[in-house]
């Protein structure tokens, strides 16, 4: 189960430092939340999200984006194992739902 913290989303946003993307909280017209400039690495995030609409939105960026796991510090490569089981599971109680 993942926590939706205040601690949880920093990880989160370190780990996306860690892949050189800047994460910057902004008013605008956001059609999913956030937004992605790809050439600049920069995701930008409807400032008016409370922490989980934060954290959700950086867990959809961090599955849409290519991560490159070895240039990941230790504590990051190990949170970013941890989401992705996690989104694992979801994936196959999800599968096994519609049957």
């Amino acid at each position: 189960m993942f926590k939706y913290t205040k601690h949880s989303l920093k990880k989160l946003e370190a780990l996306l430092e860690e892949l050189e993307y800047a994460v910057r909280y902004e008013k605008g017209n956001f059609n999913s939340g956030y937004c992605i400039v790809e050439d600049r690495k920069v995701a930008v995030i409807n400032k008016f999200y409370d922490t989980e609409g934060r954290i959700n939105c950086l867990l959809e960026i961090l599955g849409s984006i290519e991560v490159a796991e070895e240039r990941l510090s230790e504590v990051s490569a190990r949170f970013y194992k941890k989401i992705n089981s996690l989104a694992d599971d979801d994936g196959e109680e999800e599968e096994e739902e519609e049957r």
